[in-house]
């Protein structure tokens, strides 16, 4: 037991701290699932492809709950009154098809005009495929095939 006797032997970890870690695990895991069975508009770029952002040499494609977050993004580019033109993808076909076709790691993010109120789905094993996941090595991303 630690000095001040409220820590988990070897863990380093209050119960306290401990439980607010599996609490604030499971809230985003629900966050999760409903963005995966939740279609989401998807603005298009350049030739017609998904649009993204760079950012620390990961890619996220931008994501948008409803016309309204595209029109707030829209509005803080100083492009609203530009025409935008999405297609609605489901939020498991993001993660699961289109991050590791990017062929660089790549997350997305959703309502990134709205601050705190946005979501990022970055690139790591339980968010999107092994294959595409950065925090894996590649024996682990490639099955033990490598």
């Amino acid at each position: 037991m630690s000095e001040n006797g409220d820590r988990i032997a070897g863990s380093g970890i209050a119960p306290a701290q401990r439980a607010e870690v599996a609490a604030r695990r499971r809230e985003f895991a629900e966050l999760l699932g409903e963005f995966r069975r939740t279609p989401v508009l998807v603005p298009l770029g350049d030739e017609q492809a998904l649009l993204a952002a760079d950012f620390n040499g990961i890619r996220f494609i931008l994501a948008f709950s409803d016309e309204q977050a595209l029109a707030r993004y829209a509005t803080a580019r100083g492009e609203s009154a530009r025409e935008w033109t999405y297609q609605r993808i489901l939020g498991a076909r993001l993660l699961d098809v289109a991050v590791p076709a990017a062929g660089v790691p790549c997350g997305v993010a959703l309502d990134c005009a709205d601050g705190s109120d946005g979501m990022v789905f970055p690139p790591v094993a339980g968010i999107v495929p092994d294959g595409a996941a950065v925090d894996l090595d590649d024996e682990a991303r490639h099955g033990g095939a490598v």
